[in-house]
């Protein structure tokens, strides 16, 4: 029984390795590229920029075999908005600027594609992103290319790689939710949203993992092979050992300096994973940090490096294998 339980193991790792090696750095070049162009008019919520981005991320899901769970890849919403101004560590500028709405209503739409399960399939993993950025205004365009063309492509990249890990017989006991979420910009609306309106419910809703700007270098870093993993110990300290543990595979230096509720930038709270973990859902947000380009028109494609965004992809995918096959949920620090 041990020798069978070691072979099946050993076929998933090996599996979820070559699976792996199918997260295309070009790709992911591609999508970013194209996301954070003019034609998508800096993908302000309820804008016709993010409405095109929305549809472009239909198709991708379409074209790569991801289905719709339901009737549509959609999930709508018509919300009363809020303010915000969260700051920086360095200049102090807005963390989140917000576009003048109409009566205050932000309109937008969370993109979902689902990955079903086996045996576990009532429970899912959820992977996210926030698509939308700020628009445009003085006829500059802010092109949000790291914030968050990068984590929508990385969400995107793993997609594609997970459908065909399964189309090929490679095993995923639970089931897992791709969900691009819109007006993160406008105070993480479409998360909230979704997490007061989940189309799994949230008990049978095992980690969320949410990835946001990782495309570029901060200035407390020489070299970019680093990414900050903020709250994978907080709800569950075995998430964390997960990441540690797949990161071996990967290589990336795991930087903890803002994995801290007290941190005075307060990143934790300023994600779209903070939903969940507000909702006790064990979550890891990855970031790269700040830059001078931050909400700044200068956010552009040229400056990504779409190799670091290739690895932090493939650090995620094998987290979604290990998880997603577990014999129990992950357990709970409070368990």
């Amino acid at each position: 029984m041990k020798k069978t339980i070691l072979i099946i193991l050993l076929f998933i790792s090996i599996s979820s390795f070559s699976q792996n090696k199918n997260i295309k750095e070009s790709s992911i070049c591609s999508n970013i590229e194209k996301l954070s162009s003019d034609d998508f008019l800096g993908r302000e919520s309820g804008k016709e920029g993010e409405k095109k981005a929305a549809e472009y991320i239909k198709n991708f899901f379409i074209t790569n075999e991801v289905p719709k769970i339901g009737h549509s890849y959609f999930q709508e919403f018509i919300v009363k908005g809020k303010r915000y101004n969260y700051r920086n560590e360095k200049n102090k500028k807005p963390f989140i600027q917000r576009a003048k709405q109409k009566n205050n209503k932000i309109k937008g739409k969370n993109v979902i594609g689902f990955i079903e399960g086996t045996e576990k399939k009532e429970e899912v993993i959820v992977v996210s992103a926030h698509y939308d950025h700020l628009g445009f205004r003085e006829e500059k365009i802010y092109n949000g290319a790291d914030d968050n063309a990068t984590g929508t492509a990385a969400v995107l990249e793993v997609s594609k790689a997970l459908s065909k890990y399964v189309k090929e017989g490679g095993k995923l006991k639970r089931s897992v939710l791709f969900i691009l979420m819109s007006a993160e910009e406008k105070g993480l609306i479409g998360s909230k949203h979704y997490t007061d309106n989940p189309i799994i419910p949230l008990k049978k809703t095992i980690a969320n993992l949410n990835i946001d700007m990782i495309g570029r270098k901060d200035k407390r870093h020489e070299k970019n092979n680093y990414i900050y993993i903020i709250g994978s110990d907080f709800i569950s300290k075995e998430l964390h050992e997960i990441n540690e543990k797949n990161n071996k595979k990967v290589g990336l230096e795991l930087d903890y300096r803002y994995n801290n509720i007290r941190d005075p930038n307060r990143f934790y709270f300023r994600s779209d994973h903070y939903n969940f973990a507000k909702n006790d859902i064990p979550c890891i947000f990855y970031f790269s940090g700040v830059h001078e380009d931050y909400h700044q028109p200068t956010d552009t494609f040229e400056k990504i490096d779409c190799k670091k965004v290739q690895k932090i992809s493939q650090l995620v995918f094998l987290n979604i294998i290990t998880i997603a096959n577990k014999e129990r949920r992950l357990r709970k620090n409070k368990d």
